[in-house]
């Protein structure tokens, strides 16, 4: 009767309340974020260019908004020219430009959001139209997105178009070495076609991590049928595996047959 009752008690416990909160936050937000660009892969170009401008532009507002409380103090100890100053254009535009690179809050969030909406934005419509993504979309949008930092911020000076074609090729020249650079390192690295065959019997012995003695070796899958415990031991391998991959050798017909 009292093991009955004791049974009884034993529940078992759902997997979301075992969950870290943490972890179901995240998955909660990766849901949502799942959601939201599922709906907004639906909608027309103009309304999807619209809302992806709108989102990096907040966010490029906090950045900016966070960065120009770093630079308050900066731009408070500027001196303030009066407004009857003969100054010449080259000082004055020097002025104007660490005055846009060392703004309050207000400032720099209003120029980050500029600069990250405007990419977010002609990268989507170019994603749209082209149908890919690539370094050259890439580049199209970094130049937008560097000539209005420059108009906005008025970092131009008294020549603001020819500084913001300059800003908008500098911010393209940047972005496009960035992007070929990401794509190079998130490439996975080319399969070795010299040990395909010796990968795949090391793998369906679980002994993939001697992978490297072979390569050090120069063990191919062309040596495969001419392995021996001698020459297996040469490349550090254990007894134990080494039996395992003899016997492997030796149960496989093709090489069993290559070996003669």
């Amino acid at each position: 009767m009292g093991e009955g009752k004791q049974g009884a008690m034993v529940v078992e416990m759902p997997n979301s309340i075992n969950q870290n909160p943490i972890t179901q936050l995240q998955n909660k937000f990766k849901e949502l974020e799942t959601n939201f660009k599922g709906w907004l892969s639906k909608q027309s170009i103009a309304v999807e260019a619209v809302v992806v401008t709108a989102t990096s532009g907040l966010q490029g507002a906090a950045i900016g908004g966070f960065m120009g409380t770093l630079t308050q103090d900066v731009s408070s100890s500027l001196p303030t020219p009066p407004p009857a100053a003969n100054l010449n254009p080259q000082a004055m535009a020097s002025f104007q430009q660490a005055q846009a690179l060392a703004g309050g809050p207000l400032v720099q969030a209003r120029n980050f959001a500029v600069m990250t909406g405007a990419n977010a934005g002609i990268s989507c419509v170019l994603k749209r139209i082209r149908g890919k993504e690539d370094v050259q979309s890439s580049m199209a949008a970094a130049f937008g997105s560097g000539a209005l930092f420059s108009l906005v911020s008025g970092m131009g000076g008294p020549n603001p178009v020819p500084n913001a074609l300059t800003s908008g090729i500098f911010f393209a020249l940047v972005q496009g070495g960035l992007f070929e650079l990401g794509r190079k390192f998130s490439q996975p690295p080319a399969e070795d076609t010299h040990y395909v065959r010796t990968r795949s019997l090391l793998s369906s012995l679980g002994l993939q991590n001697y992978e490297k003695n072979f390569k050090k070796g120069l063990l191919t899958d062309t040596t495969l049928p001419l392995l021996t415990d001698s020459a297996l031991r040469d490349v550090r391998i254990p007894p134990g595996p080494r039996l395992l991959i003899l016997d492997c050798i030796q149960r496989d017909p093709e090489l069993r047959k290559r070996r003669g």
